[in-house]
Parts: structure tokens; sequence; C-alpha cells
């Protein structure tokens, strides 16, 4: 049997992990514990998607991982090997998007932490369900958690960014 402390060698061995991130192929090298969350902020640089409860709970991490909206924290670098990843920066590299823009004109960015959440949550949500309900809307979003309770704004903003990429005033 082998003691704790000779294993703890282990976790501070670096493993090169080449991913997609915002369309650009990036490596990495990263403890094998290490998160894509934690990755994407420490070693890629990219501070948009934020940490909070480092469990899943509260959607703040979230980005598209292959297309799937995942929270980030519960993903680690490692199985990103080879994947794409798309952040809040990614989404926005020619400025906001029009769903960003949205969220902006409800009045749904209050402190703003959980937005680079919320918006990338939201949009998957708009890629998956062009036109969703109200419902659909609350059920696609319900991942993501907002301090400053801004739910209504939030629904609105994704209710006008579905009617503006529709060209209907829904």
């Amino acid at each position: 049997m082998t003691s704790a402390r000779a294993d703890d060698h282990l976790l501070d061995e670096l493993q090169t992990v080449t991913l997609t991130v915002n369309g650009s192929r990036r490596s990495v090298a990263v403890p094998p514990h290490r998160t894509l969350l934690d990755g994407l902020r420490e070693e890629v640089g990219l501070p948009g998607t934020k940490s909070c409860c480092a469990e899943g709970e509260c959607g703040a991490c979230t980005v598209l991982l292959d297309g799937r909206a995942v929270n980030s924290c519960l993903v680690l670098c490692v199985e990103a090997e080879g994947h794409e990843v798309t952040t809040i920066e990614g989404l926005s590299q020619d400025g906001l998007t029009d769903l960003q823009e949205e969220f902006l004109n409800a009045g749904a960015v209050q402190c703003g932490f959980c937005i680079p959440g919320q918006v990338v949550a939201a949009e998957y949500l708009l890629r998956t369900n062009p036109s969703p309900s109200e419902d659909e809307i609350r059920e696609g979003m319900s991942g993501n958690l907002c301090r400053c309770a801004g739910y209504q704004r939030i629904v609105r903003a994704v209710q006008a960014t579905a009617a503006r990429r529709s060209g209907g005033d829904d």
C-alpha cells in the first residue's frame, strides 16, 4: 500500500492538453485534477467564465463544450482534450452579440457576476430551441442562479433575442 505522501507527486505531474478555445487551437500544461474552469481562467487567460460554487449548482462557469452547455467546474481540463470550447469571450469576439444587447436593453445585467454563464446558457437554449416559450426559457435557464434575482429581466432578454432572430415582434 502506498502512503498518501508518496502519491502527492502524482498530483503535481503536468499533462499537456490540446483543445480548441474560441476557435484557436491551444495547448496547456495542467495537473490532472485541474478543472476546465481553472484551466480557462489560469492557463488560457480567459477570466469571463466565473468561478463561484465549484459544485455545478450556480451556472456561473457555463461554457459550450462541443456546442453543449456544461458547467466547466465539473469537467476536468484533461477531459476536454481534442474538444472545442466556447466561452463568453468567444461568443462576443466581434463585439456585443444580439443576446448581450438584449440583456442590456432588458436591464438584466445587475451586478454582472452571473451574466457570462447566463448568456452562454441562453445562447445554447436559443441554438437548440430558436422560439422557446416562457416556460421553456425558465426550464432552459434553471441551472443558472442570479443572486440579484433578475430572472424576469433575463427571461425578457431571451424572449426579445428569439423574436429578433426570427424577425418577429413576439
